[in-house]
Order: structure tokens, then C-alpha cells, then sequence
């Protein structure tokens, strides 16, 4: 695992615009950390979500109709799914994300409240074409909630739609949410809040990557930098160099990896796209879905919307 990671690792950071994929946020640390972000007054998606969620509980539940295994996708500390059991109520339910252990003592908690639902966590990332052929005969909702869609770009998004839609063909259904364009003032604090906290759920990355391949990132030598690029209507995040550094990623096989950066050099972390009502719901579309139904807030900040095929 760490020489595939170590490669993976090497070539994005040697690129001629160096990245980090944004799974590395999710170690123990980084999830406790978004979590965090999450109750923050300036991270308007989760409690938007979660007032459309409320609003409109008995108008989702009927367009869902019946569901035998909720699939929650990013499933986090799990709080988001929980909320689905008394209105749809899932026969099975399963937590699927990157980070093991968080993911595992949250259903393991969960359980404890939901006896009566069957409950298993799995360990995925979700860039990956996603199979459930042992669920082909019972319905399934996939639950996406969050906007996490928005750290897809638009085509990886689309082969993401392609993949859900033939898993739900004939037998499921995507609940999902998504943020929408609004003004830049909202956006930008929202990834830049005055706690410091998304800094440090950025910075994290570092040290998860640190913890995985044994590379000697130092904290102080970078810093928080996101913005929103309109032209691409996205939230950008990246870590900026403080000054000239070297950081060395270890190859256990042979001579170790150097790479430099100069003082401003950018690595990025996370893309977050905005869409528009329309052009989301055309994206569903073009993915096989055929049946779609929307929800949002009074000041059209966010959206949900439930698909079938």
C-alpha cells in the first residue's frame, strides 16, 4: 500500500501544477475536522441541507417510496444517513468512506440505537467505479448529501452519474445534494473562516501524508489559500509555500524522491463546484436518470434533489 501511494504521491506532486488528492483529508484527524467545519456560522451548506432535509422530509420519503438498503456514500460520522431511518425507513444500511476506523465507531454507535437495521461499514474510495451486484434485487438509494459532487470535476462527475444509474436501473434511486452559485462574499467565507479551522483541516493533508508514506512535510512551511474562480464556478483550495522548501518522499526500494518548491509555489487539495439548478438537474439527466425531483432553501443556496432511473 505505501509503494502505490508513495508512486501516486510522487507523480501528482511532481506535476506541472502539484496536487494532492482530496481523500488525503480523510484520516481520523481530518474527519473530526470537518465535522467542525460543518457547525462553523459561515459553512452555510450543512445546516441549508439540513433545513431542506426538514422542510421537506414527507415529500422525500414519497418520492423514495420504499427503500431496502440505504447506501450512504461519504458516509462521515454517519449523523446525515441516521436522519433518513425514520421517514424512509431502510431495512439495511450501508456507511461507505475512506477513513476506517471514524467510520467504523460511528456505526458501530449507531447500531446501538438501530437494532433493527441491518448496518455494516465499508472502507472505499469513491473516485473508483462503485458494484453492489449482491444488492441487484433489492431497492437502493444511494444517499450523497454534503455537495461532496462538487470535489468531482464535471466529467468525473458525469462517469460518477453514468456508474449510479446503471447500479440503480430499474431496482433504486440518488439522493443527493449540491450546492448552488451564489455571491462570492458567502462562498469565500465560508472556505476561509476566522477560527482557522478549514486551514487546518487543509494543512492536515500534510500530515496524513506524512503518516502514510514517511515524507517530511513541515506545517509551517505552508498555508491555508482558497478562492473562488468564477470562470470555472468553483471554490479552489491549495497550500501555498511559505518559503524555498524540499521534501522528501522515501522509496524503500531505491534512492528516496526530492521535490522543491519555491516561496508562493501552490499545491492543490480540492476542487468544490457550484451548479445551477438547471445545469445539475441536466446532468442527471444525461447520466440515464429520468425521473427528477427538487428541493432548495428560500435564498437558493443549496439543493436536494431525488433521481430514478
Amino acid at each position: 500500500m505505501k509503494n502505490s501511494l508513495t508512486e501516486e504521491l510522487l507523480v501528482s506532486l511532481s506535476a506541472d501544477k502539484p496536487s494532492i488528492s482530496p481523500k488525503f483529508f480523510y484520516d481520523d484527524i481530518g474527519s473530526h475536522l470537518f465535522d467542525v467545519i460543518t457547525l462553523l456560522d459561515e459553512y452555510y451548506p450543512t445546516r441549508t441541507e439540513k433545513w431542506i432535509m426538514d422542510t421537506y422530509r414527507d415529500e422525500i420519503a414519497d418520492a423514495v417510496a420504499h427503500c431496502d438498503v440505504l447506501v450512504d456514500l461519504g458516509a462521515g460520522n454517519c449523523a446525515k444517513g441516521s436522519q433518513l431511518f425514520n421517514s424512509i425507513k431502510p431495512k439495511q444500511y450501508r456507511a461507505l468512506d475512506i477513513s476506517k476506523e471514524y467510520l467504523e465507531a460511528a456505526v458501530t454507535d449507531l447500531q446501538k440505537q438501530f437494532p433493527q437495521i441491518e448496518m455494516s461499514a465499508h472502507t472505499i474510495d469513491l473516485s473508483l467505479p462503485l458494484a453492489f451486484p449482491e444488492l441487484k434485487a433489492l431497492r437502493k438509494v444511494f444517499f450523497y448529501p454534503g455537495s461532496s459532487i462538487g470535489n468531482f470535476d464535471p466529467e468525473k462527475a458525469d462517469q460518477f452519474f453514468m456508474n449510479l444509474a446503471h447500479e440503480c436501473y430499474g431496482n433504486g434511486g440518488l439522493l443527493i445534494g449540491v450546492d448552488l452559485v451564489k455571491d462570492i462574499e458567502t462562498l469565500h467565507h465560508a472556505y476561509n473562516d476566522p477560527l482557522g479551522v478549514t486551514a487546518a483541516f487543509n494543512l492536515n493533508a500534510l500530515l496524513n501524508v506524512n503518516r502514510l508514506i514517511g515524507s517530511n512535510f513541515e506545517l509551517e512551511d505552508w498555508e491555508h489559500h482558497a478562492f473562488y474562480n468564477t470562470s470555472q464556478s468553483r471554490i479552489e483550495m491549495h497550500l501555498r509555500a511559505r518559503s524555498d522548501v524540499q521534501v522528501t518522499l522515501p522509496d524503500n526500494g531505491s534512492q528516496d524522491h526530492l521535490i522543491s518548491f519555491k516561496a508562493g509555489d501552490l499545491i492543490h487539495t480540492e476542487n468544490s463546484y457550484k451548479y445551477t439548478q438547471d445545469n445539475f438537474a441536466e446532468k442527471l439527466r444525461h447520466a440515464g436518470f429520468t425521473e427528477i425531483q427538487c428541493w432548495t432553501d428560500p435564498n437558493k443556496h443549496f439543493l436536494v434533489c431525488f433521481a430514478n432511473v
